[in-house]
C-alpha cells in the first residue's frame, strides 16, 4: 500500500481507516482460531493484533496533534 503524505489529515484518516479494518479482520481470526482449541494460532494472531493496534494509536495521536494545533 502507497504510502500517504504525514501532513495530509485524509490521508492520515484512510491510515487510521486500514489499521482498522485490519484489526477486525484480526479479532476474526482470533475468534476462529479460539473455537477451534488452537492455542499456537491464537498466540500467533495476538502477537499479529498488538503492531495493528499501536499503528492505530499513532495514527490517533498524529490526527490530535493537528486539531490540537489549530486549536492554539
Amino acid at each position: 500500500m502507497p504510502r500517504t503524505p504525514k501532513n495530509s489529515k485524509a490521508g492520515l484518516i484512510i491510515s487510521l481507516g486500514g489499521s482498522t479494518l485490519a484489526v477486525v479482520r484480526t479479532l476474526r481470526q482470533m475468534r476462529r482460531a479460539r473455537g477451534s482449541q488452537d492455542g499456537l494460532t491464537t498466540a500467533n494472531t495476538v502477537a499479529g493484533l498488538l503492531p495493528l493496534v499501536t499503528s492505530a494509536l499513532i495514527v490517533l495521536r498524529r490526527l490530535r496533534g493537528r486539531s490540537a494545533r489549530r486549536g492554539h
